[in-house]
């Protein structure tokens, strides 16, 4: 009676840190953990506290549940949010995180930089564009007042601009998807190999 008190107190603590999530969620991974400490207690030399000692405490294992859902959901998002989100939360998880957050950061930036210098020519035409003065670059963006040299693109400005700033953002966000995938994967390994090794 006592294992199944402990068992029990461990799923309602585990239920209880899991709040952010669905009902559906939620009662999902409740019953995953319950057949889990369920399956390692009948092996052979097995028991319910080896089996929640493994798990780790409760709130421990329910942020790994809440990290690893927000970066299933983000890696199969195109929002710049979530997957910023998702990516900050693999930057908590090593290095390889950490530089996907900041090529994020940076390429997200330049894209909608670029996007929105694209948006902002037509209403201040000559304050925006590309500026070169004796052959070197002197300026680019939006700038009060505009740098001295020629205005380079014009008009064109504005397509090219739209266009390599979707782009950058197409691929930031491809690379961020990508890494989040390939993090999520790898996590899973290693859950099934430290509570089923």
């Amino acid at each position: 009676m006592t294992k199944e008190l402990t068992v029990d107190g461990y799923l309602a603590e585990l239920r209880a840190h899991l709040r952010p999530m669905t009902i559906a969620e939620r009662e999902e991974i409740v019953r995953e953990i319950a057949a889990h400490i369920r399956d390692s207690a009948e092996l052979p030399g097995g028991s319910v506290e080896s089996a929640l000692a493994r798990l780790g405490p409760a709130e421990e294992l329910a942020r790994q549940y809440s990290d690893g859902m927000l970066i299933r959901r983000a890696s199969r998002s195109v929002s710049p949010i979530l997957l910023m989100r998702g990516a900050l939360r693999l930057a908590t998880k090593g290095l390889s995180g950490v530089f996907v957050f900041f090529v994020g950061m940076i390429g997200y930036s330049i894209g909608g930089g670029l996007v929105l210098t694209a948006l902002m020519k037509p209403i201040f035409p000559a304050n925006t564009g590309v500026w070169i003065k004796d052959g070197v670059l002197v300026g680019s963006g939006t700038q009060f007042p505009p740098p001295a040299g020629h205005e380079l693109l014009g008009m064109w400005y504005i397509p090219l601009a739209l266009t390599l700033g979707s782009l950058i953002m197409l691929l930031t966000m491809g690379l961020i998807r990508t890494a989040l995938k390939a993090s999520s994967r790898v996590q899973s390994r290693l859950w099934l190999a430290a509570n089923h090794g």
